[in-house]
């Protein structure tokens, strides 16, 4: 008598191609996120450089959220109508420009014009690098597997306490 094994079906592996979109992609979420979370910490030196006084110093931060915020329903609309890729290159270029104006400011109204492209750049990059990655990855057994290891990483944690 012989035992035959199944085998279970081969996951699907992910191209090239689509290891590069999905770092490219991560990448540019993980840059945006440390593009506003970083500021926070050099704020005050920031403010002494640049002769902002204590109270206007919440500016540098609200004038990139209130853009960011502000404009993201718009940027996805208008990445639907004029093309995914299109916006979240544009976005980037945006961003790279901006922050390196935001870098070489001499005065507190050009850092300030910095942080509001920043936050433009951001609510275009956004919306179109969101869309890119689930038109990139088609449905099926690799989208299944990805969307169960997101959903378990971004879950909370149960907090076991002791009897």
């Amino acid at each position: 008598m012989t035992m035959v094994q199944e085998r279970a079906p081969a996951r699907p592996a992910m191209t090239g191609r689509q290891k590069l979109i999905l770092v490219l992609l991560l990448g540019s979420q993980f840059m945006l996120a440390i593009d506003f979370s970083i500021l926070n910490v050099a704020l005050p030196v920031i403010g002494e450089g640049l002769g902002f006084r204590l109270a206007d110093l919440q500016w540098i931060a609200t004038a990139f959220a209130l853009c960011a915020a502000g404009f993201t329903l718009l940027s996805g609309r208008v990445a639907d109508l004029f093309g995914r890729r299109r916006l979240f290159l544009a976005g980037m270029a945006l961003l790279g420009l901006s922050s390196l104006v935001g870098g070489l400011a001499i005065t507190p109204e050009m850092l300030l014009v910095a942080r509001v492209a920043q936050g433009l750049a951001t609510a275009m990059v956004t919306p179109a690098g969101l869309a890119l990655l689930t038109t990139s990855f088609p449905e099926g057994p690799l989208w299944a597997g990805g969307m169960r290891r997101g959903s378990s990483l971004s879950s909370p944690r149960p907090r076991w306490s002791s009897c």
